[in-house]
This record gives C-alpha cells, sequence and structure tokens, in this order.
C-alpha cells in the first residue's frame, strides 16, 4: 500500500525559504500525479500545488506563484515543494497527497486516494 510521508517544515521568519519533501513508499511514484494541500487554522485545507506522474505538467496556486516551485525526482520516489519568499499568511500544515491511478492533478480532493500525515511550516517574525 502507498505511504507517503512529508519533512522538511519549520518555522522561519518572513521572506525566508524551506524545501518540503513527500517520499513514498509502497508503491513507484512514476505513476502517480502528486498534489501539495495545506490546511491553516480555522480554514479550510486547500490546493497549493501539483504534478503529474512525468512531471511535465504542474499547477500553482495563484498565491504561490512566482515563489513555489514542485518538482519530482520518480528515481528516489519523491516530490518537493520549494518555497521562497514565505509569508506568514502560509503558515499550515502541509500535506502531501497521491491522485488516484490515471487522473493528472484533478481539482477535487476527493479525487486524492492516500495523504501524508502533514509537516508544519510556521511562517513568523
Amino acid at each position: 500500500q502507498l505511504q507517503l510521508v512529508e519533512s522538511g517544515g519549520g518555522s522561519v521568519q518572513p521572506g525566508g525559504s524551506l524545501r518540503l519533501s513527500c517520499a513514498a513508499s509502497g508503491f513507484p511514484l512514476a505513476y502517480i500525479a502528486i498534489g501539495w494541500f495545506r490546511q491553516a487554522p480555522g480554514k479550510e485545507r486547500e490546493a497549493v500545488s501539483c504534478i503529474d506522474s512525468r512531471g511535465a505538467i504542474t499547477n500553482l496556486a495563484n498565491s504561490v506563484k512566482g515563489r513555489f516551485t514542485i518538482s519530482r525526482d520518480n528515481a528516489n520516489n519523491t516530490v518537493s515543494l520549494q518555497m521562497n519568499s514565505l509569508r506568514p499568511e502560509a503558515t499550515a500544515n502541509y500535506y502531501c497527497a497521491a491522485a488516484l491511478p490515471g487522473l493528472t492533478c484533478p481539482e477535487a480532493q476527493r479525487s486524492y486516494g492516500y495523504w501524508g500525515q502533514g509537516t508544519q511550516v510556521t511562517v513568523s517574525s
């Protein structure tokens, strides 16, 4: 069974950077689109970014375009989210999730069948 584990979260000052990683086990990521989501306290979970199985298609939320980059290393079964110029509003728990087979970066969160436990990102001065 596919398992996802996020890492790389932490506390940074505004303007700082973090690189989140999503490591998979139990199934090769090369066949699956992976999304990053985040949930801030008191808010609904929202999509941040997604990358298709080959890395040819990447999506980014408007709020992070130009600052966040998603990439994948299928050989090492990992997907990364590079976050630059972080703002306080980026404070949230970040999750990676695997899309259901055959789907390419679906919008609906219910179309993601496997989720990691999350990694906390705090942006504060």
